[in-house]
């Protein structure tokens, strides 16, 4: 039977009452040095500071750099790593590399020590986040920041919860290519083409595929355009095709549909709350807002509240959210109520972690920029983040955006995999109206009202979503229809889709 000694003289206290299990940590090197072939599955979960024991993190992780170089590692070729360790020394010197082996029947169970290990080691990280909270909570200096203690604190414990992640960062062809198949059926099993979350525009998903998981996806326009309508709108049709989706018996993980978390720095919860129950009863906003309306129409309001009561939409109105404390509370909501979308309106609003960082927006843009599209990857979620448009647009004849009109458009148009750009010519249309004609007016003032009056008509409720960017397919513009009055965006009736020619 292997002698299993603590290293340290005298060990302190609070480490004698650490979570541990030195003896399974033994039992796991002995394994390994017997037959190499275990590290290939444990080094995926298992790394050397998991272990307490620091020299058997040594062990462990000198172990894995042999095997790694296709070399046998055992005691024997162990031994020069070692000559020289005083630790190991004080066991005898490299001789405690044999006795490790002594037990064959570990072999068995190895993986079960390596989950225990494992098991452990987030004990103790837990223990450690719990004393820094402590120390941090009780310094009562100057510089004291309670709210961004509890923000540091969520995310070490958010670390801690996705320990072991980095297992599904490399993965095999061979999953990567059930991904895919997972990926394809899905979209067939949609019958639309649809092998993200759905926008609920049939004719955006037809182009897109729906909103991709651990992509970026930036809705850009000038103020007035509609961006936080349109993303108020797919977020409530992701919401709506969830709950339609597991009311129908479909699995939340085959669903088109997804729980949102909608980041609204410009508007506040009640403001979105108003549009989306305006959007669902057909009642002009500005009615709701101002009270008038009939007693039909709150009735049907009432009814439209009722039916929202259950959707998986959270509002978060929380003004100057830095971009480190959006990640924080993205977390939480992912591992609470299971979010698969995220909605940011809008990026320019977010604020950089840097103390200087307003001295250098491009810098800050580019961090906040940069931040979104690494929560899409962590969280494995679309994340969908308006943008402003610079004034360059408003100096050319032709206003539909481009790429080059992003504000701070480097780092934006570099991190995101669809750039879309919401672009309605009739609120320009609508700024030019000349003066109405009366009588005694020279014909010119009739002809001029009367041009007037069928661009209007030729623009009325019309909006284009043009695809700048697309990692995924083509770009192009889809064609949509916008009901100003209660915020709508759909579908609309014509053929819709004019791709852009590739030279």
């Amino acid at each position: 039977m292997v002698q299993i000694v603590r290293l340290a003289d005298t060990p302190a206290p609070e480490a004698q009452s650490l979570p541990q299990n030195v003896e399974a940590e033994a039992a796991l090197l002995g394994a390994l040095m017997i037959d190499n072939r275990l590290a290939e599955d444990i080094q995926l979960k298992l790394r050397p500071d998991h272990f307490f024991e620091p020299l058997h993190g040594r062990i462990y992780e000198s172990i894995l750099k042999l095997v790694d170089r296709n070399m046998v590692a055992n005691p024997v070729t162990l031994r020069p790593m070692f000559e020289a360790d005083e630790e190991m020394k004080e066991l005898g010197g490299p001789s405690y590399l044999a006795q490790l082996t002594g037990s064959g029947a570990a072999i068995i169970g190895a993986r079960d020590f390596a989950e225990q290990i494992y098991d452990l080691a987030l004990l103790r990280a837990l223990i450690g986040v719990g004393r820094e909270l402590v120390e941090h909570a009780l310094d009562t200096s100057d510089e004291v920041d309670p709210k961004g203690q509890i923000e540091a604190a969520e995310a070490a414990l958010y670390r801690v919860a996705e320990e072991g992640g980095g297992e599904g960062s490399v993965k095999t062809f061979a999953q990567a290519t059930r991904m895919a198949v997972q990926m394809a059926e899905k979209a067939l099993n949609t019958g639309g083409g649809l092998s993200g979350v759905t926008t609920g525009l049939t004719d955006v998903n037809a182009k897109t595929g729906g909103l991709h998981h651990s992509d970026l996806i930036i809705l850009a326009g000038r103020p007035g355009m509609g961006k936080s309508a349109l993303a108020t709108n797919i977020g409530f049709n992701a919401a709506s095709r969830l709950v339609r989706d597991i009311e129908d018996g479909i699995a939340p993980e085959k669903s088109a549909g997804a729980a949102v978390a909608l980041f609204s720095l410009e508007m506040s919860a009640d403001q979105l709350a108003t549009r989306i129950l305006a959007e669902q009863s057909g009642i002009p906003s500005e009615s709701l807002r101002m009270g008038k309306i009939s007693q039909q129409d709150f009735r049907n309001l009432a009814r439209a509240a009722t039916d929202l009561e259950s959707l998986p939409l959270y509002i978060d109105d929380t003004p100057g959210l830095t971009i480190a404390a959006l990640r924080t509370r993205a977390r939480r909501l992912k591992r609470q109520k299971g979010i698969g979308l995220i909605i940011v309106d809008y990026l320019q609003l977010l604020q950089g972690t840097g103390k200087n960082s307003g001295d250098n927006r491009v810098q800050e843009i580019s961090e906040i920029s940069r931040g979104l599209k690494t929560l899409a990857k962590e969280l494995n979620v679309p994340v969908l983040a308006l943008s402003q448009l610079s004034r360059a647009v408003e100096q050319r004849e032709d206003k539909r955006p481009q790429l080059s009109d992003l504000r701070e458009s480097g780092s934006i148009e570099q991190d995101a995999d669809i750039v879309l750009f919401i672009y309605r010519e009739e609120y320009y249309v609508a700024s030019r109206e000349p003066k109405r004609p009366i009588d005694g007016d020279d014909s010119k003032v009739f002809e001029a009202y009367e041009q007037w009056r069928r661009d209007m008509e030729r623009v009325y409720q019309l909006s284009e979503l043009i695809i700048g960017k697309q990692r995924h397919g083509a770009t192009g513009k889809v064609k949509l229809r916008f009901e100003s009055k209660i915020t709508r965006f759909s579908d609309h009736a014509e053929d819709n889709y004019v791709p852009e020619v590739r030279g």
